[in-house]
Formats: C-alpha cells, structure tokens, sequence
C-alpha cells in the first residue's frame, strides 16, 4: 500500500483530477484530509484508529466514504455527488487507470462565506435565520428512523459506556487542555445526574425520542446559501449518531454558547421545542450540552498527537480544547 502522505501530496496538484480544477487548497481534521477546488471538494479519510473509529484500511475506508454519501443525501440533497476511486499507475490519478489506492467522497463546493460560523463572526446570523435551521432539524427529526435497535443507543447503559470512553480518552489531556479539578467536577456532576435521572432517560426511549440523527450538528457544518445545508453527519461510529435528538439540539445550543451567542441558542431551543413539540427535552438539554462541549474539547485535544498537524495548529488547538472543557464545567456546575 502506498503511504498516504504519497496521496495527500499527489491530489495537491491539478493534474490528479479527473477535470479542470484550477488551484487546490488542504484543509484537515483529525480524521480526514479535505481537497478544495474551484467547484468541488474531495475528502479523503485518514489512515487511523481511535477506537470509536477505524479507517486503517482501505476497504473501511471505502465503506464509510460510501456511508457518508448515504447519510448526509438526508439533509443536503444535491451537495453530496458521489464516491470517486483514486488510482495509480505511471501516477495517481482520481478515476484513473490502474490499481485502486484510495477513495474519496466528491461534494459539490459552496461558497466558504455562507458558512454558518462564518456568518456569526459577521454578525450575519438573526432571529429568525436561527428559526429556519430549528425547524428544518425538528422536521428531520421527525422523519429520522427509530426501532428497538436505535433506542437502545439512548438508554442508560451506552449514555454510561459514551462518557466512561470520553474520560478513559481525557485522562491523557490533564493539566494540558482540563484542569484536573475540571475533569473530576464533570466526573462527578455527570455520574450523579445519570443515577438521580434514570426514569427521564428511560421515558426519553419509550417515547420514540431516540432516533438516527446526524451527530454533528454545529456552526462548522451548516452552508446558508438559497437553502440550509447541514452537512458532515457522524459515519464512522452508529453509537454516536443513534442518540436523544435532545444530544442533536445541544450540540448547536452548545455551539452557539460557545460562540458567545447564548441569545441565539437560547431562540434555537425555544423554537425548536415549539416546532417538535418536544417539551421534555429541556430536562435533559444541559446534561447533553455538556457531553458536547465535553467532546468537542477531547476531539480538538487529540489534534496534539496528530502528526500531520503543524505546532501553530497545535497551539491553537490547545486554547480551543481547553474554552470547550471550560464551557463543559460551566454546564456541569448546573447539573
């Protein structure tokens, strides 16, 4: 198998794709490598492993290219385009000639400026925009299959088994991204709030409120152009997108705290709540807002091990991590 970095540096250039590109820019997460180009985007995933997620070889990689397709066709129609193999023979060329050595997911680009945290910087994100994404979410969460194999994933025992994993995957972060102090408080809030809560999570399941939701949902991941793109929806791990669609609904709320538009969430529940007609979830809300800001924190923290990853990128990622596990405490204090 070709090394990855060989890929990464081919489809920097234009002659690697399979049409007119014009200049191409690397974008990366810590699980994938984004190809941007005039029209498109090409996202490759990383060789890794992190547990609650295996790209390590190139038949899982292709699989979850494939899912990915599939789940985000949900909320962004015409975005997500197709699945493109990479190959290589003289060179390494999408669609080309010869031995498949990676895939990608194509979607078609839109404009940057209409992304939604970028709006928010702008000051660009009002009322009543903040009402359109509520209820295109409560309408797709309506829709959103659930069955006795779904709901298990809102019940106790795998709420549990999330945070034991979120800690387990901290510990190693401690008086770098969470003060110890943080680490225990949520430790404890979080533990205490599952014993003391177990009939609303239990009622939350019968009720039908566990469902296949998207799992990412926050600024970063939703276009505003002549439609509301929600985009980038959890593939890799069914754990994490099988979830309260209260866990959906707190990941913006968490967002749009964190962005320091605590207004803005608080307009997104209300309005949410108004169009699902979900009122219980308000009991449950801050107790998944802090496993958001929670993950979010141990998902920018793992950028320190990432050696694709620059140390300016790196020191930036420390600051980040570190306001997301704040913002946890804060949640926590009020559990």
């Amino acid at each position: 198998m070709l090394a990855q970095k060989q890929i990464v540096d081919a489809l920097m250039k234009p002659e690697a794709y399979d049409e007119n590109v014009g200049k191409v820019e690397l974008e990366q997460t810590h699980i994938s490598f984004v190809f941007l180009t005039e029209r498109f985007v090409y996202k490759v995933k990383k060789a890794v492993n992190f547990g609650f997620l295996d790209f390590t070889t190139l038949e899982k990689r292709r699989f979850f290219c494939e899912k990915e397709l599939e789940l985000n066709r949900r909320l962004c129609g015409d975005m997500y385009l197709e699945v493109v193999p990479i190959n290589k023979a003289d060179a390494i060329k999408i669609k080309g000639v010869g031995e498949t050595v990676e895939y990608a997911v194509k979607m078609k680009r839109l404009p940057q400026e209409k992304i939604m945290s970028r709006l928010l910087e702008e000051n660009k994100v009002d009322a009543r925009l903040v009402e359109r994404i509520a209820k295109r979410i409560a309408e797709f969460h309506a829709k959103a299959e659930t069955n006795p194999q779904i709901s298990k994933f809102g019940a106790l025992p795998i709420i549990e088994a999330n945070w034991r994993e979120n800690f387990d995957q901290t510990v190693e972060f401690i008086g770098k991204t969470v003060s110890k102090e943080d680490f225990e408080l949520i430790h404890s809030k979080v533990d205490n709030f599952m014993k003391l809560n177990a009939a609303v999570f239990a009622k939350r399941v019968a009720t039908g409120k566990v469902r296949d939701c998207h799992g990412d949902i926050h600024s970063g991941n939703i276009f505003i152009t002549n439609g509301i793109y929600i985009f980038d929806a959890i593939e890799f791990n069914d754990r994490f997108r099988y979830s309260d669609v209260a866990a959906d609904v707190a990941f913006l709320a968490m967002d749009l705290d964190f962005r320091g538009r605590a207004d803005l969430s608080e307009v997104f529940i209300e309005k949410y709540v108004e169009y699902s007609a979900d009122r219980e979830l308000i009991a449950v809300l801050p107790f998944y807002k802090c496993y958001r800001a929670y993950v979010r924190g141990k998902v920018v923290s793992f950028k320190l091990n990432d050696p694709n990853v620059r140390s300016e990128e790196k020191d930036a990622a420390k600051k980040e991590a570190s306001a997301y596990f704040k913002l946890g405490t804060t949640y926590a204090k009020n559990l």
